[in-house]
């Protein structure tokens, strides 16, 4: 029998991967095969609201240029500091024949990755994390949804 091909749609789960000295990890296969499926490219950035690596599809990327774009005017302070975080630091990431990628110095440090990786599925993106400040992170998030009780706005189907 043929294997099951599975049709991946969202970054799910959280996965510790080992960082070897040069700074490769292995992507999780799940991860890759979405990726792959959406004929699309890898970009990852430091994050400038924690301590961790952003990490979108080009087709996200683009979306979000158009969605700064729109949102102010141009040449103002806001686009400028806004893109200067986010494109400036973006870079594309292609896999290697193992399905690793060479995370930066810049980014390693930024995460305070040493020698393990934890890639954190947030649905449409994913984030990589120093998995210690990534439980910390957890536990805070934990306790805010508990209690702010967090609700989801459900939209009406006609």
């Amino acid at each position: 029998m043929g294997k099951i091909q599975r049709k991946y749609t969202l970054f799910l789960d959280t996965t510790a991967n080992k960082v070897d000295a040069k700074g490769r990890v292995s992507v999780p296969a799940d991860y890759r095969a979405l990726l792959e499926q959406q004929e699309t490219e890898l970009v990852a950035f430091r994050s400038f609201t924690m301590p961790c690596i952003e990490c979108r599809t080009s087709e996200m990327m683009e979306k979000m240029a158009n969605d700064i774009d729109d949102s102010f005017d141009a040449f103002s302070n806001e686009q400028d500091d806004l893109t200067g975080l986010i494109f400036a630091d973006a870079k594309e990431f292609p896999f290697d024949s193992t399905g690793r990628i060479v995370l930066t110095e810049k980014l390693l440090k930024h995460a305070g990755i040493t020698d393990k990786a934890l890639f954190v599925g947030k649905g449409r993106t994913f984030q990589i994390w120093n998995p210690e400040t990534y439980q910390a992170k957890e536990e805070e998030m934990r306790k805010n949804a508990l209690e702010k009780h967090f609700r989801l706005k459900s939209k009406e189907v006609s």
